[in-house]
């Protein structure tokens, strides 16, 4: 006590500046004559900014009207309690915003003075928490009330989820079989890739070994044979390449069209005159005629690359002494342009897996050839409002059949 006895002022001041709850003192005016650190932290202001300042500079402006009134009456009868008991309190910082308090009103008398010392604390993370747990408990409630509805609901709806449950087997085992299918694809897809990059590039360097070998004039012949199986080679594995761009521009979305006036005749002539240099022994194909008063509005590229996937692999899949058909209809709304050849066709339980990316039928593995081509050509067709359709038998030959708008809607 001695400590106190010799520096009450001091203590009293360290106490007083050192409590963790704001303390604001006004005396019988409503003046505001001391503060402490942690109120004026609360409310927003530097030391000695409130001294002398009216006590509605800390009360939200719609609270002034009945202030003054709630402060006489606690004046005339003055005691110890709690402010604003059983409603919210909300103090006004310097900055303009509101924060929600609890404040403790404690009376007492200095020389003669009635003054009155406010315990004032920020519970602004308190009521949000109150808030959080009122929101969690009306959710909890309609939870609640939802769980209750589904229980009633329970019994007459058992035999609705026998046959769910039924229905969720069956697409279980489908969901799985086509997992088998997809992994089987995969499978088939890395092998062929491994052997259309590997056979075409050990072509070239053997082409390019046996071409520096031929060195006199007279072998001329021979080094020229060589250098253009190479560029052939090299062709086709840029083909290879640029089905992959294409796929990946595909999937991205970075695909570009352009319509323009398309002449037909010009596209297949480019498209049978590129296919003829691939021609087996007896092989012909027979270019329609309709074809030469054709003109519509599409992407002449993609037209050409249609049609180059689809004859070429009419070519590829038919044999020695064949033909390969190009036939054309038009009506008003539409252009068909169908490719018939006589080849090996497709295995009728392949047949659904045909426009597949990567897939090849179990009979076409021995020919060169990605899997792509077909995806590809179905996919350009169909953004640009067309169609691709075939149908097959095995060992006779296949069709496909592009549908072109030729109305725009």
């Amino acid at each position: 006590m001695k400590f106190l006895e010799e520096s009450i002022e001091e203590a009293f001041f360290i106490l007083f500046e050192g409590a963790s709850e704001g303390i604001v003192v006004v005396d019988s005016s409503q003046i505001i004559v001391a503060t402490n650190e942690s109120a004026r932290t609360i409310f927003g202001y530097e030391s000695n900014e409130l001294e002398g300042s009216k006590l509605e500079t800390l009360i939200p402006m719609r609270y002034h009207g009945s202030h003054g009134g709630h402060f006489k009456k606690f004046m005339d009868h003055s005691d110890k309690r709690e402010m604003g008991t059983g409603r919210d309190l909300y103090g006004l910082r310097k900055d303009g915003s509101q924060i929600p308090v609890e404040a403790g009103l404690n009376p007492f008398v200095l020389h003669d003075k009635q003054y009155v010392m406010a315990l004032v604390t920020d519970i602004t993370v308190r009521k949000s928490q109150e808030e959080q747990i009122l929101n969690l408990n009306s959710t909890l409630e309609e939870k609640i009330a939802l769980r209750t509805e589904s229980l009633r609901d329970a019994v007459s709806k058992l035999k609705e989820e026998v046959q769910l449950r039924v229905e969720a087997e069956n697409n279980a085992k489908e969901a799985l079989q086509k997992e088998k299918e997809l992994n089987e694809l995969k499978t088939k897809f890395l092998s062929l890739v491994s052997h259309e990059f590997k056979t075409p590039i050990s072509g070239i360097l053997t082409s390019a070994t046996l071409a520096g070998k031929y060195t006199r004039e007279d072998q001329q012949d021979k080094r020229e044979k060589h250098l253009n199986i190479i560029k052939s080679k090299v062709k086709y594995l840029n083909t290879i390449i640029d089905d992959f761009l294409s796929v990946e521009r595909l999937d991205t979305g970075k695909t570009n069209y352009k319509f323009t006036e398309v002449y037909l005749s010009k596209v297949l002539s480019e498209v049978i005159y590129d296919a003829n240099m691939h021609l087996k022994d007896g092989q012909q194909i027979h270019y329609p005629k309709e074809a030469d008063d054709v003109v519509i509005e599409f992407d002449e590229k993609i037209l050409e690359l249609a049609l180059t996937n689809l004859v070429h692999n009419a070519v590829k899949y038919s044999g020695e002494n064949t033909n390969v058909y190009i036939d054309i209809q038009q009506d008003e709304k539409q252009l068909f342009i169908t490719i018939r050849d006589q080849g090996i066709g497709i295995p009728e339980h392949e047949q659904k897996f045909i426009f597949n990316r990567y897939f090849r039928a179990e009979n076409a593995l021995l020919n060169a050839g990605t899997g792509i081509g077909l995806n590809i050509v179905k996919s350009h067709i169909e953004n640009l409002g067309g169609s691709l359709t075939f149908k097959s038998i095995l060992n006779q030959g296949s069709t496909f059949t592009i549908m072109i708008p030729t109305t725009q809607n």
